[in-house]
């Protein structure tokens, strides 16, 4: 096994310590990146592996999802806590913190897997064709959260470094050994062709038969379509993220819950769904012993060091069904008044909450900010009070329009999808200051996020600067 191995998979990363392993291990299911792909077994068993990869805890397991709010504004760390990611919380991270070298060296892990089953030498077959194409999907969505943390927005600077762009499933002579970072737009393009040839090939109904099974654990054809409707969205590319979020919303028969004890039962489920309701995409999390996923951050039952910020609570009207899902009470352990998030409250389940990668309620709102900037306001309004009018029995209807729209858009954004991962690349891709007011009983914290602040990107892993003189590292660092 060649150099590039050893640059962009590091596998002796030392995360930031904690009291508990922060790491799980991989699943016995996840095959070697050495072991040939020669049949259709082989195949069903590396996108086993590559699914796992994906859910390790430095990447969609805990570090995206968590990250992804705690350096933003809704969530932050107690001051009882248990030492994780108390330096993202306080924007004092550098380039050998564990938490931006866990989603690098896991994110490329996972593209290594995906590109591994792409480029298998098997004949096409529906079977095989589904499994190529969730290969497919997995590989961009990696790529789009890579670009996200460690490059600066499409929208902003589309030019400037991306993340390399890997491809090939072995490791040749040539620029591969050391690559330099592609540019954002070339990521994009990237990713953007990946979920188009994902969309092409994957079946308008899953193959079960000694595959997987066909519920939200695993990708589907509509669910590589949105991700794409998320990717364009990310991209300032109004038109086409209307036009793939039209699609899943016309074609991919999904729905929303319509009562308030329907919505509490979805949150409460530890299992994913075949009825298409809510979920279009999530991650299986079953782990069992001491670390819970991300009920262990959030919930009571287990750590419980995040804590919801008083603005994101106070945004909540008292008749919004999301707001059942963060209660206002004790933390446990210091007895501190806290807003406690209860999104994941399956930490003592030996089931634990899946990982929400991408939602039906998101594609509502993408097709909603997408008709706003692109002058339709009525079908703006439309899409956007078709969620927001379930969510709160009360409401009826935003008539906004103009700017004042485009904000309400992005503020149940920030409603719907809090605690999921989300947030910082909303604020990223606007181009907005990031406020953090102090916030009571919390670790000390950093109050605002400016346009020119270097911490808005993650820094490029010191390790792999130091192997890969080609790779430049972000400014700052």
């Amino acid at each position: 096994m060649k150099k590039i191995y050893w640059s962009l998979l590091l596998p002796a990363i030392v995360l930031t310590a904690c009291k508990k392993d922060f790491l799980r291990q991989q699943s016995a299911t996840a095959v070697n990146a050495s072991t040939a792909i020669n049949t259709v077994n082989d195949l069903a068993d590396a996108v086993n592996g590559m699914y796992t990869a994906s859910k390790n805890s430095s990447l969609f397991g805990v570090n995206v999802p968590v990250l992804g709010d705690l350096l933003a504004d809704n969530i932050f760390i107690s001051s009882s806590n248990y030492g994780q990611l108390t330096s993202d919380n306080n924007y004092t991270f550098i380039a050998t913190s564990g938490e931006a070298n866990g989603i690098w060296l896991q994110g490329y892990n996972t593209i290594l897997q995906a590109n591994r089953i792409i480029a298998a030498p098997i004949a096409s077959t529906p079977t095989v064709d589904q499994l190529k194409g969730e290969a497919y999907a997995i590989r961009a969505l990696t790529y789009l959260t890579l670009v996200n943390y460690f490059a600066k927005p499409n929208t902003i600077s589309p030019d400037a470094d991306g993340v390399p762009i890997i491809t090939i499933p072995t490791y040749e002579t040539g620029p591969y050994i050391k690559p330099a970072r592609n540019s954002v737009k070339e990521v994009y393009d990237r990713v953007i062709t990946d979920l188009d040839s994902a969309f092409l090939i994957l079946p308008n109904t899953p193959i079960a038969a000694n595959i997987h099974a066909t519920n939200s654990n695993y990708i589907s054809k509509y669910a590589a379509k949105a991700i794409e409707a998320r990717a364009f969205l990310y991209r300032g590319d109004y038109a086409n993220a209307q036009a793939a979020a039209l699609l899943v919303v016309t074609q991919g028969g999904y729905t929303l819950t319509t009562t308030a004890s329907a919505f509490k039962s979805f949150w409460t489920s530890a299992t994913a769904t075949d009825g298409k309701v809510e979920t279009i995409f999530e991650l299986n999390n079953n782990t069992t012993g001491a670390v819970s996923g991300l009920a262990d951050f959030f919930s009571q039952a287990g750590n419980g060091e995040m804590l919801c910020t008083k603005e994101l609570y106070d945004l909540y009207t008292p008749t919004d069904l999301r707001k059942g899902l963060i209660v206002n009470g004790i933390r446990k352990g210091n007895g501190q008044p806290a807003f406690l998030v209860n999104k994941y409250p399956n930490a003592s389940n030996p089931d634990k909450d899946e990982i929400k990668i991408i939602r039906y309620a998101e594609v509502l709102l993408t097709l909603a900010e997408s008709y706003a900037r692109t002058g339709d306001e009525t079908s703006a309004r439309n899409y956007l009070n078709q969620l927001a009018t379930v969510r709160d029995p009360s409401f009826t209807g935003y008539v906004s329009s103009g700017q004042q729209l485009l904000d309400d858009i992005v503020n149940e954004r920030r409603k719907e999808l809090a605690f999921e991962g989300l947030r910082l690349f909303d604020l990223y891709r606007l181009n907005q200051v990031i406020y953090r007011p102090a916030q009571p009983y919390s670790y000390p914290g950093y109050p605002e996020v400016s346009l020119t602040d270097i911490r808005r990107l993650q820094p490029i892993p010191q390790n792999e600067v130091d192997v890969n003189p080609n790779i430049k590292q972000n400014p700052g660092y």
